[in-house]
């Protein structure tokens, strides 16, 4: 009497959230590889916005991180060619009695909806080259998952501002070749590039290119393209209005 009885074999188990973020940063291709096929995007998504309301209002907590908070503001504004007024500051030192609650407020719903509105660009130019091959919660997980780059970035950069007493990007170019007269546009331009957003963007480029069974190479230069027009735009702005 034959045994009419199938072995089934156990689909492999889905690895777990912090397995996953490890992953992310040690073999990508792989990782999105199972992101896409699973689109776990919550558990990452809420723990890279814990990890950026920490840092940011965990600096702020500090009487050095909201000077240095402080600061950026204000050479944040006179880069554009405007100049505070003395009431203007004040305002601004009132402010930032709250920075600790702000910056981690900042943290909690700013990482989210960047990476929903990344997600959905993404998703928009894809769903029309490629005529709709993946979900939007597959993109949604692939944007997520990316992001556990740019929350190792804020992990090491944060205890680097305190200890620096700046928020000057310590990983940017210009902060790594410092050759180009400040307030110049290629001082501008290179000070736009941070080598962990351009390894970000790396990732992107591999989950998407898994995603919509396309070439990584192709994808992460379009990306880069865009990174570059923005820095370009933002250098330029920089330059006409005065910006230092």
């Amino acid at each position: 009497m034959s045994d009419s009885r199938t072995a089934t074999v156990p689909a492999p188990a889905t690895p777990g959230l912090l397995a996953r973020c490890a992953g992310v940063l040690l073999s990508p291709a792989r990782t999105m590889r199972v992101v896409a096929a699973r689109p776990d995007w919550a558990g990452v998504l809420v723990l890279t916005a814990l990890v950026a309301a920490l840092c940011a209002g965990g600096l702020r907590l500090t009487a050095i991180g909201r000077q240095i908070t402080l600061d950026q503001q204000v050479r944040t504004v006179e880069g554009f060619g405007r100049h505070l007024t003395d009431a203007q500051y004040a305002d601004l030192r009132q402010v930032d009695q709250y920075g600790a609650a702000i910056g981690a407020a900042q943290g909690l719903l700013g990482t989210p909806l960047a990476v929903l509105a990344v997600a959905l660009l993404l998703f928009g130019y894809f769903h029309v080259r490629a005529r709709g091959a993946a979900r939007f919660p597959q993109v949604l997980a692939v944007v997520a998952h990316a992001g556990v780059v740019l929350t190792l970035q804020q992990l090491i950069v944060t205890p680097l501002a305190w200890m620096r007493q700046t928020l000057a990007s310590p990983t940017n170019l210009s902060a790594l070749f410092p050759v180009f007269t400040q307030g110049s546009f290629l001082a501008g331009l290179t000070g736009s590039f941070d080598l962990f957003r351009l390894w970000w963007l790396a990732v992107l480029a591999i989950g998407l290119g898994g995603l919509y069974r396309r070439r990584a190479g192709p994808i992460f230069l379009g990306l880069c393209g865009v990174y570059l027009v923005v820095g370009i735009v933002l250098a330029t702005i920089q330059v006409a209005t005065g910006g230092v």
